[in-house]
């Protein structure tokens, strides 16, 4: 299994994504379904894999700190907080919260949940632009100097703060989407995690199933399905963005691979401090999607590829405007 640096730690190059196993995409799989794919990826050489307080409200830490609490010792846990459920009148509510009582609580119930003394990797989830990030990553600091976590990351920031961050306290590694339709990396982040020396974690790297050419019909999309409020799955937006399928899939025939396995090995091949973490709910796609660190690109294929499908081809944006707002990355 080929290894890349992740902050203190070497993990596989590609590494595995638990959201998918308990939230986001309609209704989550069995657990017995989560527990296989979490079993066959530590057989298949993963050692590391990501989870979050908000992930089924705390649904698939209690996953994966229940199967891969006796294998501990042969991974890296990356878990995050500053957003987590809370519970209402109206039930349960997602809330974005950086004060220091708030990110201490949701480590201390991620603990719990995951089942494990520390965590290895641990994400400041969204930046609540109430709160300084650096009252957030000094509240942050104060976790690892308890021996709670062991390295600290942060999600969806734009280099700026990421940069403020690092001058309280050095970041690890930074967690945004990245894939050949969602380009806003290549801005400034990349470069700033370069200089800083921060990995740089890809999370939704085939497009949220787009790359992977396993959804031509929107329609079809479960009413609870978070791509139901994203503009380029809109009927309209995502009709546009097939059309930029029939010639990708062409390319990942040339470079002998599956359109899911092109779209992995194009982030392994941009720089070697960019770590992917694609999600699945089934153990054949896993085992695909590990199979793209022996594809091998040729500079001519990517840049074809990077013509086809770029921010200027894609139709719609990632995210809603609500959405935009909870975000800090620097847009075109």
């Amino acid at each position: 299994m080929q290894q890349r640096q992740l902050g203190p730690f070497q993990v596989s190059a590609i590494s595995l994504g638990c959201m998918n196993l308990s939230h986001a995409y309609g209704v989550p799989p069995p657990a017995e379904q989560g527990e296989r794919v979490l079993l066959a990826a530590l057989d298949a050489g993963v050692t590391h894999f990501d989870s979050a307080a908000m992930y089924g409200f705390g649904a698939n830490e209690t996953l994966v700190g229940r199967v891969l609490k006796p294998h501990r010792r042969r991974f890296t846990l990356a878990s995050k907080g500053g957003l987590a459920g809370v519970q209402t009148e109206d039930g349960m509510k997602r809330v974005i919260d950086g004060r220091p009582e708030a990110i201490r609580k949701n480590c201390e119930d991620s603990l719990r949940r995951l089942q494990t003394d520390v965590i290895d990797l641990y994400y400041l989830h969204r930046w609540d632009k109430k709160v300084p990030i650096e009252e957030s990553v000094g509240a942050m600091s104060d976790l690892l100097r308890a021996g709670k976590v062991r390295s600290l990351g942060l999600s969806e920031v734009s280099a700026a703060t990421l940069r403020k961050a690092h001058a309280v306290h050095p970041i690890s590694a930074v967690q945004t989407e990245y894939s050949l339709w969602t380009r806003n990396p290549e801005i400034a982040v990349l470069d700033a995690c370069r200089e800083l020396g921060a990995a740089f974690v890809a999370f939704s790297p085939v497009a949220r199933g787009f790359l992977c050419d396993a959804l031509h019909d929107v329609v079809t999309l479960d009413a609870k399905d978070i791509r139901r409020s994203m503009p380029r799955f809109s009927p309209e937006n995502y009709a546009a963005n097939l059309k930029l399928l029939p010639p990708y899939k062409a390319l990942a025939q040339e470079a002998g691979c599956t359109p899911a396995q092109l779209a992995l090995a194009w982030l392994l091949h941009k720089a070697p401090h960019i770590v992917p973490i694609p999600g699945t709910t089934q153990v054949e796609h896993l085992r695909e999607d590990l199979g793209a660190m022996d594809v091998r690109l040729d500079a001519s294929l990517i840049g074809r590829l990077e013509s086809l499908i770029n921010e200027k081809t894609v139709a719609g944006n990632r995210y809603s405007e609500q959405s935009n707002r909870e975000v800090d990355t620097e847009v075109f």
